[in-house]
């Protein structure tokens, strides 16, 4: 249990790391996001709440993504937790009230967005036609899963870092992650990885360095990092930015499910 201050106004307000993560359940009811489960499970990212004793409003913050539920609540919206040191987050709030909340106290430096949500359809894969994807890699590639010294390597560049970001050390990204890269002369040029962790699977980043796209590379990839998935009884869940990754995962045996909206904060 710990608690923050901060100003709003000269008043100091007060923020609640919860531990306890059973007592704003309820609130989270209606989410379908990995991300939020990973808090709610204590395996990765934190929930931050207005009460210990009875939360009534709640945010789950993991990585680049906050989530706000429950009683729309400003100082939740303004709250930086110590320790997230990026200037950037992406807000998704669960309804239109938290939205008024977002763009009253971020203005300019909020910019509203769409992404899409995909179904979570456990028995949907086609692991015949997952494995004719792989098995179309031209020979000039090969497939490697991460392992530590790809690890390395893909924290030292931008387009891949997210594939391992969230895990402080190979030995976390090990037990809880799972990631596979297409390497060109023993450097790699496309992946899909675990972005973050949840108790019954993994929610996929998936990227490929930009000399290098519409090459279906990323297909090989993601298609590799779901049959991976498959064979350790886990579920690769996939949420996308925009209809490009939409067309990917839908040509991967995924199906859309719903728009949503969320903001994006700079200078956070």
């Amino acid at each position: 249990m710990s608690t923050d201050g901060y100003l709003i106004k000269g008043v100091q307000k007060m923020v609640f790391k919860i531990d306890e993560t059973k007592k704003v359940e309820s609130l989270f009811n209606s989410w379908q996001d990995t991300l939020i489960w990973s808090c709610l499970q204590n395996i990765m990212g934190n929930i931050y709440v207005d009460s210990l004793e009875k939360p009534l409003s709640a945010m789950a913050i993991l990585a680049d993504f906050c989530f706000l539920t429950g009683k729309p609540n400003e100082e939740l919206v303004l709250y930086k937790p110590e320790g997230h040191d990026s200037d950037f987050i992406i807000m998704v709030p669960q309804n239109a009230r938290w939205e008024e909340l977002i763009v009253k106290a971020y203005g300019s430096k909020a910019k509203k967005i769409t992404r899409y949500a995909i179904k979570k359809e456990p028995n949907v894969f086609d692991r015949k036609k997952l494995e004719e994807v792989v098995s179309s890699l031209s020979p000039e590639y090969s497939l490697k899963m991460i392992d530590e010294d790809i690890f390395n390597l893909c924290k030292e560049n931008d387009w891949s870092r997210d594939f391992v970001s969230q895990y402080k050390d190979y030995e976390m990204y090990n037990k809880l992650g799972l990631g596979v890269v297409v390497l060109k002369d023993g450097e790699p040029i496309s992946g899909a990885s675990s972005y973050t962790s949840y108790k019954d699977g993994i929610e996929i980043e998936i990227d490929t360095e930009e000399g290098y796209r519409r090459r279906g590379l990323a297909s090989v990839c993601g298609a590799k990092l779901i049959l991976e998935c498959l064979d350790r009884g886990l579920y690769p869940s996939w949420d996308a930015a925009n209809k490009w990754s939409v067309a990917l995962a839908e040509k991967l045996g995924y199906h859309f499910d719903h728009e949503y909206t969320a903001y994006e904060i700079w200078d956070y």
